[in-house]
């Protein structure tokens, strides 16, 4: 568990987060259990980040951090707009997402031009975003960041590009905990990252291991974690939240099949 130190400043999004600084040194995007989107939302964040990183996928490592109330109480910024007031943060344990670097020098984008999204490193990920996404029944469109880092080839510094994936607030239906399927949740925006899916082989890798590895004592190992504060201490709804998600494993196949027969057609290439 690490504990925040300095707020920086507030970041994007529904869920009013800040990047803050902790004292272990690093980063992080910190989500309040008094969001305005739902205390869940930061069980979602936790279990489904480690989830996909037991997949191999290119996330950030996530932490529990601890927010004082006299940190809370010295940042006015600290708070949460709402239409018709303007409360403090909640202290105590909050979801934090590691910032991929020193957020003084590295720039994150979430877009890219079509000539440097073909140079994305790790673009073939995103067919093993969707199978996450799938399982999970993301009800957000992919949020990812983009970075880049220079490599020197023959002499000359190359700009190389990463993508990171963020944001699994959304997974489970939010605060929902159920998994309402459509063809297009999960789906990236742009098609141009699924030029390499030639068939349900390139989704193969992540397939598997959500078959073989996602056993029922993985989940429980990974939610143990989880402070209860965040689900209200409704164990029984976490519990029959894991069961659905391990029942769901054998249907991806068929989810990624319904994505590809929906009219956006996605796969351009598949054969």
């Amino acid at each position: 568990m690490l504990r925040a130190v300095e707020q920086i400043r507030r970041m994007r999004g529904g869920a009013q987060s800040h990047l803050m600084r902790c004292d272990d040194g690093y980063y992080y995007v910190v989500k309040f259990q008094n969001n305005p989107q739902h205390k869940r939302i930061l069980v979602n964040e936790l279990l489904g980040t480690r989830l996909a990183a037991r997949l191999g996928l290119p996330t950030v490592p996530v932490e529990i951090v601890a927010v004082s109330e006299e940190l809370i109480r010295l940042t006015p910024e600290l708070a949460v707009e709402l239409p018709r007031a303007r409360i403090p943060c909640q202290p105590g344990l909050q979801f934090g997402s590691r910032y991929p670097g020193d957020p003084r020098q590295l720039t994150l984008h979430d877009f890219l031009p079509d000539e440097q999204l073909r140079e994305v490193e790790n673009l073939h990920e995103f067919a093993g975003m969707l199978v996450f996404d799938k399982w999970t029944c993301n009800t957000n469109g992919r949020q990812t960041v983009f970075f880049s880092e220079p490599v020197k080839a023959a002499e000359q510094a190359v700009m190389r590009y990463k993508t990171r994936m963020i944001d699994q607030g959304f997974c489970f239906n939010a605060g929902e905990w159920n998994f309402p399927d459509a063809p297009l949740r999960g789906l990236y925006a742009r098609n141009r990252v699924y030029l390499g899916v030639t068939g349900m082989e390139s989704f193969a890798p992540w397939l598997e291991r959500i078959e073989k590895q996602m056993t029922e004592r993985t989940l429980d190992e990974i939610t143990r974690a989880i402070p209860p504060e965040w689900y209200a201490d409704d164990y029984d709804a976490l519990l029959q939240l894991l069961e659905q998600l391990h029942q769901r494993r054998r249907r991806v196949p068929d989810l990624i099949l319904e994505a590809k027969r929906c009219n956006r057609q996605p796969f351009p290439n598949w054969m």
